[in-house]
């Protein structure tokens, strides 16, 4: 059986393979507005909060190629549909699922690549996650998606 610091220092070694392998693919062509490169992504760990009354816990995640996708991805995007009531969203979304494609929670308002550090979705604490997740991102500009492989929500 392995330990949770083995787990974890498996699940960065992993990490930081897939951003030297991302970086060495990335050398050959920066992603154009027609590709995106397939986000590479991280658990980060559990976070317990308090909203409305009751006990939730978040599961944050982070793209650890993040710098492979250009802030003008991001940008807000008002020629594009809303985002509810948000006529400025940004032109790249991005969406968590379950293992099996149900949509956990979504982000429509990114403002740069950066923010693909804080990427989550929460179920209350009395609720079992997932065990795996994925995250797409859809370049509405260009029609273009791109999705990781599956990641735990556990360490």
């Amino acid at each position: 059986m392995i330990s949770a610091k083995t787990k974890i220092r498996l699940t960065i070694l992993l990490g930081l393979i897939a951003i030297t392998l991302g970086n060495a693919l990335m050398t050959q062509g920066q992603t154009t507005a027609a590709t995106l490169a397939s986000p590479s992504v991280m658990f980060l760990g559990p976070e317990p909060f308090e909203a409305n009354g009751k006990s939730w816990i978040r599961y944050r995640y982070a793209v650890l190629n993040r710098d492979a996708f250009p802030d003008s991805l991001f940008a807000a995007a008002p020629d594009l549909p809303p985002c509810g009531t948000n006529t400025r969203a940004s032109r790249t979304w991005v969406d968590l699922y379950d293992s099996r494609g149900k949509r956990l929670y979504g982000f429509c308002a990114l403002g740069k690549s950066s923010d693909l550090e804080k990427l989550w979705f929460a179920v209350e604490a009395n609720v079992v996650p997932p065990s795996w997740i994925y995250i797409e991102l859809h370049d509405r500009q260009t029609s273009t998606k791109a999705k990781s492989m599956l990641v735990e929500t556990t360490q």
